[in-house]
Protein backbone atom coordinates (compact mmCIF):
# COMPACT_ATOMS: atom_id res chain seq x y z
CA UNK A 1 0.00 0.00 0.00
CA UNK A 2 1.28 3.45 -0.90
CA UNK A 3 2.55 5.00 2.35
CA UNK A 4 1.26 8.47 1.49
CA UNK A 5 -2.24 7.17 0.83
CA UNK A 6 -2.14 5.15 4.05
CA UNK A 7 -1.06 8.25 5.97
CA UNK A 8 -3.91 10.29 4.49
CA UNK A 9 -6.43 7.61 5.50
CA UNK A 10 -5.17 7.60 9.07
CA UNK A 11 -4.94 11.38 9.21
CA UNK A 12 -8.53 11.77 8.02
CA UNK A 13 -9.76 9.20 10.53
CA UNK A 14 -7.95 10.83 13.42
CA UNK A 15 -8.91 14.39 12.49
CA UNK A 16 -12.67 13.76 12.52
CA UNK A 17 -14.50 16.07 14.86
CA UNK A 18 -17.28 14.86 17.14
CA UNK A 19 -15.71 11.39 17.42
CA UNK A 20 -17.75 10.27 20.42
CA UNK A 21 -20.83 8.51 21.72
CA UNK A 22 -23.20 9.62 24.47
CA UNK A 23 -23.15 6.60 26.76
CA UNK A 24 -21.18 7.83 29.77
CA UNK A 25 -22.07 9.02 33.27
CA UNK A 26 -25.30 10.93 33.84
CA UNK A 27 -26.47 13.56 36.31
CA UNK A 28 -30.00 12.99 37.62
CA UNK A 29 -31.52 15.48 40.04
CA UNK A 30 -33.58 14.55 43.09
CA UNK A 31 -36.79 15.21 41.14
CA UNK A 32 -35.79 12.71 38.45
CA UNK A 33 -34.74 15.24 35.80
CA UNK A 34 -31.67 14.12 33.85
CA UNK A 35 -29.48 17.18 33.39
CA UNK A 36 -26.64 15.77 31.33
CA UNK A 37 -25.01 12.67 29.94
CA UNK A 38 -21.29 12.30 29.28
CA UNK A 39 -19.55 10.87 26.26
CA UNK A 40 -18.20 7.36 26.66
CA UNK A 41 -14.47 6.75 26.57
CA UNK A 42 -11.61 8.69 28.14
CA UNK A 43 -11.63 11.82 25.97
CA UNK A 44 -13.04 14.61 28.17
CA UNK A 45 -15.59 16.67 26.25
CA UNK A 46 -17.36 18.26 29.22
CA UNK A 47 -20.98 17.57 30.08
CA UNK A 48 -23.59 17.48 27.32
CA UNK A 49 -26.62 19.18 28.85
CA UNK A 50 -30.07 17.97 27.82
CA UNK A 51 -31.95 21.08 28.86
CA UNK A 52 -31.35 24.71 29.66
CA UNK A 53 -34.84 25.31 31.05
CA UNK A 54 -33.29 25.67 34.48
CA UNK A 55 -35.71 28.30 35.91
CA UNK A 56 -38.64 25.90 35.41
CA UNK A 57 -36.74 23.05 37.09
CA UNK A 58 -35.73 25.34 39.97
CA UNK A 59 -39.38 26.27 40.56
CA UNK A 60 -40.25 22.58 40.77
CA UNK A 61 -37.34 21.91 43.17
CA UNK A 62 -38.51 24.75 45.44
CA UNK A 63 -42.03 23.28 45.57
CA UNK A 64 -40.73 19.80 46.36
CA UNK A 65 -38.48 21.14 49.13
CA UNK A 66 -41.41 22.96 50.77
CA UNK A 67 -43.47 19.78 50.50
CA UNK A 68 -40.87 17.29 51.78
CA UNK A 69 -38.26 19.37 53.63
CA UNK A 70 -35.63 17.23 51.83
CA UNK A 71 -32.41 19.25 51.64
CA UNK A 72 -31.33 17.46 48.45
CA UNK A 73 -33.84 19.53 46.49
CA UNK A 74 -32.18 22.74 47.68
CA UNK A 75 -28.74 21.36 46.91
CA UNK A 76 -29.80 20.55 43.35
CA UNK A 77 -31.21 24.06 43.03
CA UNK A 78 -27.79 25.44 43.97
CA UNK A 79 -26.16 23.27 41.31
CA UNK A 80 -28.46 24.70 38.64
CA UNK A 81 -27.74 28.23 39.84
CA UNK A 82 -24.03 27.54 39.35
CA UNK A 83 -24.70 26.31 35.81
CA UNK A 84 -26.50 29.61 35.14
CA UNK A 85 -23.48 31.47 36.59
CA UNK A 86 -25.64 32.96 39.33
CA UNK A 87 -22.76 32.54 41.74
CA UNK A 88 -23.81 34.94 44.51
CA UNK A 89 -27.29 33.43 44.67
CA UNK A 90 -25.83 29.92 44.74
CA UNK A 91 -23.33 30.91 47.45
CA UNK A 92 -26.05 32.32 49.68
CA UNK A 93 -28.08 29.13 49.24
CA UNK A 94 -25.23 26.71 50.00
CA UNK A 95 -24.15 28.64 53.08
CA UNK A 96 -27.75 28.45 54.27
CA UNK A 97 -27.79 24.70 53.59
CA UNK A 98 -24.61 24.36 55.65
CA UNK A 99 -26.37 26.05 58.58
CA UNK A 100 -29.48 23.86 58.25
CA UNK A 101 -27.55 20.61 57.87
CA UNK A 102 -23.80 20.94 58.54
CA UNK A 103 -21.05 18.70 57.19
CA UNK A 104 -22.77 17.42 54.06
CA UNK A 105 -20.22 16.31 51.47
CA UNK A 106 -22.12 17.76 48.51
CA UNK A 107 -22.36 21.16 50.21
CA UNK A 108 -18.62 21.29 50.89
CA UNK A 109 -17.77 20.10 47.37
CA UNK A 110 -20.13 22.55 45.66
CA UNK A 111 -18.92 25.44 47.82
CA UNK A 112 -15.34 24.56 46.85
CA UNK A 113 -16.21 24.57 43.16
CA UNK A 114 -18.26 27.75 43.54
CA UNK A 115 -15.53 29.68 45.32
CA UNK A 116 -13.03 28.59 42.65
CA UNK A 117 -15.31 29.85 39.87
CA UNK A 118 -15.57 33.13 41.78
CA UNK A 119 -11.77 33.36 42.01
CA UNK A 120 -11.62 32.93 45.80
CA UNK A 121 -9.08 30.13 45.70
CA UNK A 122 -8.13 30.01 49.39
CA UNK A 123 -11.75 29.45 50.40
CA UNK A 124 -12.12 26.96 47.56
CA UNK A 125 -9.09 25.03 48.83
CA UNK A 126 -10.47 24.80 52.37
CA UNK A 127 -13.90 23.61 51.25
CA UNK A 128 -12.52 20.99 48.86
CA UNK A 129 -10.17 19.82 51.61
CA UNK A 130 -13.17 19.48 53.92
CA UNK A 131 -15.13 17.58 51.26
CA UNK A 132 -12.31 15.04 50.98
CA UNK A 133 -12.35 14.56 54.75
CA UNK A 134 -16.11 13.98 54.62
CA UNK A 135 -16.01 11.56 51.69
CA UNK A 136 -12.58 10.61 50.26
CA UNK A 137 -14.07 8.28 47.64
CA UNK A 138 -16.55 10.67 46.09
CA UNK A 139 -16.02 11.98 42.56
CA UNK A 140 -14.37 8.61 41.92
CA UNK A 141 -11.67 9.40 44.45
CA UNK A 142 -10.31 12.23 42.30
CA UNK A 143 -10.67 15.26 44.57
CA UNK A 144 -7.02 14.99 45.63
CA UNK A 145 -6.24 16.24 42.12
CA UNK A 146 -8.70 19.11 42.50
CA UNK A 147 -6.84 20.06 45.67
CA UNK A 148 -3.47 20.03 43.82
CA UNK A 149 -4.92 22.32 41.15
CA UNK A 150 -6.11 24.75 43.80
CA UNK A 151 -2.72 24.58 45.50
CA UNK A 152 -1.07 26.01 42.37
CA UNK A 153 -3.53 28.90 42.45
CA UNK A 154 -3.20 29.62 46.16
CA UNK A 155 0.61 29.45 46.07
CA UNK A 156 0.70 31.15 42.64
CA UNK A 157 3.07 28.54 41.20
CA UNK A 158 4.11 29.73 37.75
CA UNK A 159 6.16 26.98 36.08
CA UNK A 160 3.96 24.10 37.12
CA UNK A 161 4.49 20.66 35.58
CA UNK A 162 2.43 17.54 35.16
CA UNK A 163 4.63 15.79 37.70
CA UNK A 164 3.58 18.33 40.34
CA UNK A 165 -0.06 17.41 39.83
CA UNK A 166 0.14 13.63 39.51
CA UNK A 167 3.47 12.81 41.20
CA UNK A 168 4.56 10.84 38.14
CA UNK A 169 6.64 11.49 35.02
CA UNK A 170 6.18 9.56 31.79
CA UNK A 171 9.62 10.53 30.51
CA UNK A 172 10.86 12.70 27.67
CA UNK A 173 11.08 10.10 24.91
CA UNK A 174 8.56 9.77 22.10
CA UNK A 175 7.14 6.68 23.81
CA UNK A 176 5.86 7.47 27.33
CA UNK A 177 6.89 5.03 30.06
CA UNK A 178 5.83 4.37 33.64
CA UNK A 179 6.64 2.15 36.60
CA UNK A 180 3.12 2.47 37.99
CA UNK A 181 1.13 -0.72 38.45
CA UNK A 182 -1.81 -1.39 36.16
CA UNK A 183 -4.23 -0.55 38.99
CA UNK A 184 -2.42 2.68 39.91
CA UNK A 185 -2.36 3.77 36.26
CA UNK A 186 -6.06 2.99 35.90
CA UNK A 187 -6.91 5.01 39.02
CA UNK A 188 -4.81 7.94 37.75
CA UNK A 189 -6.53 7.81 34.37
CA UNK A 190 -9.96 7.90 36.02
CA UNK A 191 -8.97 10.82 38.26
CA UNK A 192 -7.58 12.84 35.35
CA UNK A 193 -10.62 12.15 33.19
CA UNK A 194 -13.10 13.05 35.92
CA UNK A 195 -11.43 16.32 36.89
CA UNK A 196 -10.81 17.34 33.28
CA UNK A 197 -14.37 16.57 32.24
CA UNK A 198 -15.66 18.79 35.05
CA UNK A 199 -13.26 21.64 34.28
CA UNK A 200 -13.79 21.59 30.52
CA UNK A 201 -17.52 22.02 31.17
CA UNK A 202 -16.88 25.41 32.79
CA UNK A 203 -13.51 26.55 31.40
CA UNK A 204 -12.92 27.21 27.72
CA UNK A 205 -9.50 27.44 25.99
CA UNK A 206 -6.92 28.48 26.75
CA UNK A 207 -6.01 27.22 30.20
CA UNK A 208 -2.51 26.12 31.22
CA UNK A 209 -3.53 23.65 33.93
CA UNK A 210 -6.07 21.90 31.70
CA UNK A 211 -3.56 21.70 28.85
CA UNK A 212 -0.98 20.01 31.11
CA UNK A 213 -3.44 17.54 32.59
CA UNK A 214 -4.74 16.65 29.12
CA UNK A 215 -1.18 15.94 28.01
CA UNK A 216 -0.70 13.55 30.93
CA UNK A 217 -4.02 11.82 30.19
CA UNK A 218 -2.91 11.39 26.57
CA UNK A 219 0.33 9.81 27.78
CA UNK A 220 -1.64 7.22 29.76
CA UNK A 221 -3.76 6.48 26.69
CA UNK A 222 -0.61 5.72 24.68
CA UNK A 223 0.73 3.45 27.42
CA UNK A 224 -2.60 1.61 27.22
CA UNK A 225 -2.23 1.49 23.42
CA UNK A 226 -5.40 3.53 22.94
CA UNK A 227 -3.88 5.60 20.14
CA UNK A 228 -7.13 7.00 18.81
CA UNK A 229 -8.10 8.49 22.18
CA UNK A 230 -4.52 9.66 22.76
CA UNK A 231 -4.44 11.58 19.46
CA UNK A 232 -7.74 13.31 20.26
CA UNK A 233 -6.63 14.18 23.79
CA UNK A 234 -3.33 15.62 22.51
CA UNK A 235 -5.20 17.78 19.99
CA UNK A 236 -7.42 19.04 22.80
CA UNK A 237 -4.33 19.71 24.93
CA UNK A 238 -2.85 21.86 22.15
CA UNK A 239 -6.17 23.66 21.81
CA UNK A 240 -5.93 24.54 25.51
CA UNK A 241 -2.42 25.88 24.99
CA UNK A 242 0.12 23.06 25.45
CA UNK A 243 3.17 23.95 23.33
CA UNK A 244 6.02 21.58 24.22
CA UNK A 245 7.51 19.75 21.23
CA UNK A 246 7.10 16.39 22.97
CA UNK A 247 3.36 16.46 22.30
CA UNK A 248 4.02 16.57 18.54
CA UNK A 249 6.37 13.58 18.74
CA UNK A 250 3.77 11.58 20.62
CA UNK A 251 0.99 12.64 18.25
CA UNK A 252 3.08 11.34 15.35
CA UNK A 253 3.53 8.11 17.30
CA UNK A 254 -0.27 7.79 17.41
CA UNK A 255 -0.53 8.29 13.64
CA UNK A 256 2.23 5.77 12.96
CA UNK A 257 0.58 3.22 15.25
CA UNK A 258 -2.70 3.59 13.38
CA UNK A 259 -0.90 3.19 10.04
CA UNK A 260 0.67 0.01 11.35
CA UNK A 261 -2.72 -1.23 12.56
CA UNK A 262 -4.37 -0.71 9.18
CA UNK A 263 -1.40 -2.18 7.33
CA UNK A 264 -1.52 -5.32 9.48
CA UNK A 265 -5.28 -5.66 8.94
CA UNK A 266 -4.76 -5.30 5.19
CA UNK A 267 -2.13 -8.04 5.30
CA UNK A 268 -4.52 -10.31 7.21
CA UNK A 269 -7.20 -9.80 4.57
CA UNK A 270 -4.66 -10.36 1.81
CA UNK A 271 -3.64 -13.67 3.34
CA UNK A 272 -7.22 -14.94 3.44
CA UNK A 273 -8.24 -17.25 0.60
CA UNK A 274 -4.72 -17.43 -0.76
CA UNK A 275 -4.15 -13.72 -0.98
CA UNK A 276 -7.16 -13.07 -3.17
CA UNK A 277 -7.95 -9.75 -1.46
CA UNK A 278 -6.01 -6.70 -2.62
CA UNK A 279 -6.81 -3.02 -2.88
CA UNK A 280 -5.52 -1.49 -6.11
CA UNK A 281 -4.29 2.08 -6.25
CA UNK A 282 -7.51 3.54 -7.66
CA UNK A 283 -9.51 1.71 -4.97
CA UNK A 284 -7.37 3.22 -2.22
CA UNK A 285 -7.87 6.65 -3.78
CA UNK A 286 -11.61 6.02 -3.69
CA UNK A 287 -11.40 5.11 -0.01
CA UNK A 288 -9.51 8.32 0.76
CA UNK A 289 -11.99 10.47 -1.18
CA UNK A 290 -14.92 8.69 0.48
CA UNK A 291 -13.48 9.30 3.93
CA UNK A 292 -12.98 12.99 3.20
CA UNK A 293 -16.52 13.37 1.83
CA UNK A 294 -18.09 11.43 4.70
CA UNK A 295 -16.22 13.58 7.23
CA UNK A 296 -18.54 16.43 6.22
CA UNK A 297 -21.42 14.63 7.95
CA UNK A 298 -20.73 14.62 11.74
CA UNK A 299 -23.82 12.59 12.63
CA UNK A 300 -22.72 9.74 10.39
CA UNK A 301 -19.20 9.91 11.75
CA UNK A 302 -20.48 9.67 15.32
CA UNK A 303 -22.41 6.53 14.39
CA UNK A 304 -19.43 5.11 12.53
CA UNK A 305 -17.07 5.74 15.42
CA UNK A 306 -19.44 4.25 17.99
CA UNK A 307 -19.77 1.11 15.89
CA UNK A 308 -16.02 0.95 15.31
CA UNK A 309 -15.28 1.36 19.02
CA UNK A 310 -17.60 -1.52 19.89
CA UNK A 311 -15.95 -3.72 17.25
CA UNK A 312 -12.51 -2.87 18.65
CA UNK A 313 -13.65 -3.70 22.19
CA UNK A 314 -15.02 -7.02 21.00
Amino acid sequence: MNKFRAFVIVLVLISFKGFACLNGDTKVLKNGVQVYVDYEGIVPHGHEFFTEDFPKIITELDKLYKKTNDIDYLSDKGYLLILQKKYQEALKLYLEIEKIKPNRYSTASNLGTLYELMGENKKAYEWIKKSIQLNPESHKGSEWLHLKILETKVKKIENVTGQFFINESFGLEAVPKTKLSKKALEDLEKALYYQLNERITFIKPKDKVISILLFELGNIAIINKDYLSASQIYELSKKYGFQEELINKRTILCYESWMHYYASKAEELEMEKGGSFRLEGYQIDAVVISLIVVSSFPEFIDLLYCSFSKIKKG
